[in-house]
């Protein structure tokens, strides 16, 4: 081991199943080394071995798996070597782990600061008093807002992207000399990203800490870490500095991913009547307003979700709906799907009004039109095979059992590229992208009109989010099926959807066609998402955080108007005096997309492509 690396990973072998029974082999014989306070990313798909790996560097091997052969040094200790006593003092002070989902590492019945300190107190490495005071300082470091008191909160009354990072102090607290970071940031917004990215690269720069971060998402890595070892099917297939791996990479494999994070604009045409006659939209909302609770005299429910929101979806085509998490886009399609009641507005579909409840909907309307949900985990019902699942929208919508069921259901497995022999098995046997597959053909076996797919990729690596695009592309070519695609990910909806509308807290501030995410000038919150999707080239986050870095300026209190702009508190173009006294109107910009906003077009491209973050 080289003198001055801190990681030496050698013909690293982790195998499922234990002798005599079948034993495969999930990790092939890995080599890297890790220098001191260098950043190493490990990237690939799902199954292809990198939190394995990661975990590994703990001494550790998930329920079912071992490490066979090969050796794992972190510092002086070699990890495999270990006993119960010697992972537990390593995972103490040496290697620490922040993993995917933090609402799962805490503990909800515990306030933060005492599941932050307690690692360091369970092994007696300073006083209550000392950790405290340490951790209120990785608090500050971390950017997190009110760093004196937030650790006498409990996780539930901070957001997904403030308890990512408290995790991240918990791991630090000890001051581990390696961190592993494992897909820290997936399951966030692409804005809330942004600040835990860049608090945790200032932490680990500051702190000078050893960093394995896994990830499938090769923009990301591409800010944190110094180099990239990609993984497929156990094996490495390329390990060198970030700037070669993406501007010339060795292995196909790695063109792969490239080719999948760079997606292109698919281009389609919508179905037009034969007739030559105008046909009105399949999909039409107007002025709708939706929630949870009770309805106050003016028809405003008690939680108003969405607020005077507006859209049509032409026949054949995919209407794109962005947003953050909580700005109504779910609530929006349940609306539509007739899940959630509005309180007032109209929904047209086929240009005839739909019933608000499912109940008082005709079988053909709650036919054509199929939800398909974001967790196919929790859609699929884990004790039925894919013949069941699949049967009983055949049986329920068309009447179909016994052969002619059976031809149907392996006609709709082969349209979603899946094999026949699928069939037999219970989700539990298919991956997250096979799942995703299943749930779209059991939506396709009603035969909609209309399809919701609501965060249908948010959950999938990028190679097989990239496949159910392309997938989606396809039946919408093949059947004329339409499309509403609700995602917070700007680029997925780029390259899928003719026309987007942009939510935020429940009200339409954007509204055109794709293009107008291109370039500016767009809303100010349209703006703010656009610019917080990482580029695929080193040094865009450091370059974008010197441009926002500036405060916004204080803002007068709002007149108690609800027509005012919601994202005025986090604009920062906002005008005192205009902002939060007067409701803005509606404008259209060149681009054909219609905003509500007070600054004229002119003036919003000005300050936009001022911002924009040099090439």
């Amino acid at each position: 081991m080289a003198a001055h690396d801190m990681i030496e990973v050698k013909g690293l072998r982790v195998v499922a199943g234990a002798a005599p029974g079948p034993v495969t082999e999930i990790v092939k014989g890995v080599d890297f080394s890790v220098k001191k306070g260098e950043v190493l990313a490990l990237i690939g798909e799902s199954g292809s071995g990198k939190t394995t790996i990661a975990l590994s560097l703990l001494g550790y091997a998930r329920a079912g798996c071992s490490i066979s052969g090969g050796s794992v040094r972190v510092g002086d200790v070699d990890v495999l070597s270990l006993d119960a006593t010697g992972r537990r003092a390593l995972r103490a002070r040496t290697v620490a782990y922040v993993a995917q989902s933090a609402a799962a590492g805490f503990n909800p019945a515990r306030t933060i600061m005492d599941q932050v300190t307690e690692p360091a107190l369970l092994h007696r490495l300073m006083t209550k008093e000392a950790a405290r005071a340490k951790a209120v300082g990785l608090f500050r470091a971390l950017a997190l807002p009110a760093p004196e008191t937030i650790g006498a909160r409990y996780p539930h009354q901070v957001s997904g992207g403030q308890l990512q990072r408290l995790m991240a102090a918990m791991a630090l607290i000890t001051d581990p000399a390696v961190v592993v970071f494992d897909e820290p940031t997936t399951a966030l917004d692409v804005t809330t990203q942004i600040e835990v990215l860049a608090a945790f690269k200032k932490v680990v720069r500051e702190l000078g800490t050893t960093a394995v971060y896994v990830s499938h998402d090769l923009a990301v890595v591409a800010q944190m870490a110094d180099r990239i070892v990609v993984l497929n099917g156990g094996a490495v297939k390329e390990n060198g500095a970030v700037a070669q791996v993406l501007d010339a990479p060795v292995d196909a494999y790695t063109r792969q991913l490239l080719a999948a994070t760079r997606r292109p604009e698919m281009e389609f045409d919508t179905l037009a009547d034969k007739t030559g006659r105008v046909l009105p939209p399949l999909l039409e909302i107007r002025s709708l307003a939706a929630g949870y609770g009770r309805l106050d005299r003016s028809g405003v429910p008690a939680v108003c979700v969405l607020d005077d929101v507006s859209l049509s979806i032409p026949r054949g085509s995919t209407l794109g709906v962005i947003g953050e998490s909580g700005s109504g886009k779910t609530t929006l399609a349940r609306v539509v799907a007739g899940l959630v009641d509005r309180a007032r507005g109209e929904v047209l579909f086929n240009g005839k009004p739909l019933p608000a409840q499912l109940s008082q909907r005709t079988p053909e309307q709650y036919r054509q039109i199929q939800i398909v949900f974001q967790n196919a985990d929790t859609a699929l019902n884990p004790s039925h095979s894919i013949a069941d699942i699949l049967g009983r929208p055949l049986a329920f919508y068309h009447r179909l059992s016994g052969s002619a069921a059976k031809k149907r259901m392996l006609e709709l497995l082969d349209l979603v590229k899946l094999p026949a022999s699928i069939a037999t098995r219970t989700p539990a046997g298919l991956s997250g992208g096979q799942k995703q597959r299943v749930n779209l053909a059991r939506a396709l076996a009603a035969d909609p009109a209309l399809i919701l797919c609501d965060e249908v990729t948010s959950a999938l690596d990028t190679v097989v989010g990239a496949a159910i695009l392309d997938l989606l592309g396809e039946l919408r070519r093949e059947l004329g099926v339409s499309y509403m695609f609700i995602s917070h990910d700007i680029s997925t909806v780029r390259a899928i959807c003719d026309e987007v509308i942009v939510l935020y807290a429940g009200r339409r501030v954007e509204a055109g066609q794709r293009d107008v995410l291109a370039a500016p000038p767009y809303h100010p919150y349209t703006g703010l998402l656009v610019d917080s999707v990482p580029a695929l080239k080193p040094g865009w986050l450091d370059a974008r955080r010197e441009i926002g870095a500036a405060a916004l300026p204080p803002l007068g209190p709002n007149a108690d108007i609800r027509e005012l702009c919601s994202f005025s508190a986090r604009c920062p173009v906002r005008i005192d005096g205009l902002c939060n006294m007067t409701p803005p109107s509606l404008k259209k910009l060149p681009s054909g997309a219609e905003i509500l906003c007070h600054h004229p077009a002119a003036e919003l491209s000005r300050l936009q492509t001022a911002e924009v973050i040099p090439a």
